[in-house]
């Protein structure tokens, strides 16, 4: 039998009440965050991409990107929370077994969340101008930054139907196409970028010159390049949605169905509200650890977010995983499954465990060849290093944090862990920043990271391990 066919089997036993063995609950785990890791480091590797492309134009373009990096993840978390929000219903009612209640929820989704990025759309627009200002950037990097920031802005709504789309599939137990729709979305990223970004140019291929031509629009077109990839894949999985998804087709319709119920809108409220706001006073604390940095220096500010996007290579795993670890939870709940339930949460959170563990091994071995691939420019490379080999310490407890938050997400428990979130940031790491950074620079910055992380990881383990949010969902 293939994997999806096993996948599906034992899905199926989770929704009929039937008993699995430890064997088969680490199995369906594995199932469900391979395709799911790979999603999120397709993801990741577009940011890698862009940074990598965009790094060889030098210092400055580095920077102006960077300097935009903590606001456009505020933006996409945001409407990744919304998405989540509607995304957890589904998970809920496919693990009672009610596929149409889940297809309603999906529709009534599908136009709560288009009109809530077209508000995004229109607040990040209007801001794009001045936030470069704002963030203390240098003037000499603001208006690559702002244009970059527009053009993201722009591209909202197609971003949110990505993440809604795969997130109900995902939650349906389907990870394989938003899988391989991430994978084709980063090849679509690069193909972009590379006649976006460069101008005509003659290249060699095998010894022959080559005439290629290019747009030569540099940091937009890494801008451009993404927002055009990500169209593609939201189209990818929309129609996948309409007309191939064998539980959540909803080909047939009628507009009233996609008209939102309070009933639905208040739930997605409860679960997505807490997320977007910690979301938002994470992001502020990101965004002010890009005012401490900035003050640094343009290699300091280029280097901070090399090292956050080269970090991402190695705790994307970790979010894989959170994905099956909601999708799980959310069914067996849904399900009434409890003790399932519990076994499910300590299964994927050590899992994480073990697989960030290895990874931060890896990063701190391959720091030089990592950041070296991302920019030429020795000063930004010895800094994006020594801040990797910091932060590599620190990720099996970030992986911890990672995955007990996914589990709570599926029980529809966020209210708390959010507020957990929120302490660990803004008390520990950026009061431990702010003491540091004057004297140590950015390796202070990320000392203070690495506590941080390690304390939030400790917090999540506890609350895991007293199982409230369980009693409360």
């Amino acid at each position: 039998m293939n994997n999806t066919g096993t996948t599906d089997r034992l899905l199926a036993l989770i929704r009929e009440g039937k008993p699995l063995t430890r064997s088969e609950q680490i199995h369906l785990t594995v199932l469900l965050s391979i395709p799911a890791i790979i999603t999120q480091l397709s993801s990741i590797a577009m940011q890698y991409i862009d940074a990598s492309m965009v790094g060889s134009l030098g210092a400055n373009a580095s920077a102006s990107i960077g300097l935009m990096s903590t606001s456009t993840w505020l933006f996409g978390g945001l409407c990744s929370a919304a998405a989540i929000g509607f995304s957890v219903q589904v998970a809920h009612c496919i693990g009672a077994g009610d596929w149409q209640r889940a297809r309603s929820v999906l529709r009534q989704g599908m136009t709560a969340t288009l009109l809530f990025s077209l508000v995004m759309a229109a607040i990040g627009s209007g801001i794009s101008g001045a936030l470069p200002r704002w963030l203390g950037g240098d003037e000499i990097i603001r208006r690559d930054a702002s244009l970059y920031f527009l053009i993201y802005s722009l591209f909202l709504p197609a971003l949110q139907m990505n993440y809604l789309a795969g997130s109900m599939l995902r939650c349906s137990g389907n990870m394989r196409v938003p899988s391989m729709t991430g994978v084709l979305m980063c090849l679509l990223d690069v193909v972009f970028n590379f006649f976006l970004i460069f101008p005509s140019r003659h290249v060699s291929l095998f010894g022959q010159p080559v005439f290629m031509p290019g747009a030569g629009m540099g940091v937009e077109g890494a801008a451009l390049g993404t927002a055009l990839a990500e169209l593609t894949a939201a189209a990818i999985l929309l129609w996948y949605l309409f007309a191939r998804s064998s539980g959540l087709n909803i080909s047939n319709w009628k507009p009233k169905d996609f008209m939102p119920r309070l009933q639905v809108l208040k739930k997605a409220l409860h679960i997505g509200l807490p997320m977007g706001v910690e979301h938002t006073v994470i992001c502020g604390a990101q965004i002010m650890t890009t005012v401490i940095v900035a003050p640094l220096g343009i290699f300091s500010i280029a280097a901070n977010s090399f090292a956050i996007t080269a970090e991402s290579l190695c705790y994307m795993p970790g979010y894989g995983i959170a994905d099956a670890a909601t999708t799980l939870i959310g069914q067996s709940l849904g399900a009434g499954r409890k003790k399932l339930t519990k076994s499910f949460a300590y299964i994927t959170v050590f899992m994480g465990m073990a697989v960030m563990g290895i990874m931060g091994v890896a990063m701190y071995i391959f720091a030089p060849q990592i950041i070296g691939i991302m920019t030429p420019v020795e000063e930004i490379r010895e800094l994006g290093v020594m801040a990797l080999r910091i932060e590599a310490f620190a990720e099996p407890m970030f992986a911890a944090a990672i995955v007990a938050y996914g589990v709570f997400v599926g029980a529809a428990n966020t209210l708390v862990p959010c507020l957990m979130n929120f302490f660990s940031i803004w008390a520990v790491r950026l009061s431990l920043a702010a003491l540091l950074a004057p004297s140590m620079g950015l390796k202070g910055v990320w000392i203070a990271m690495c506590v941080e992380l390690c304390f939030r990881g400790s917090i999540f383990l506890l609350r895991l391990w007293k199982g409230r949010w369980m009693k409360t969902a």
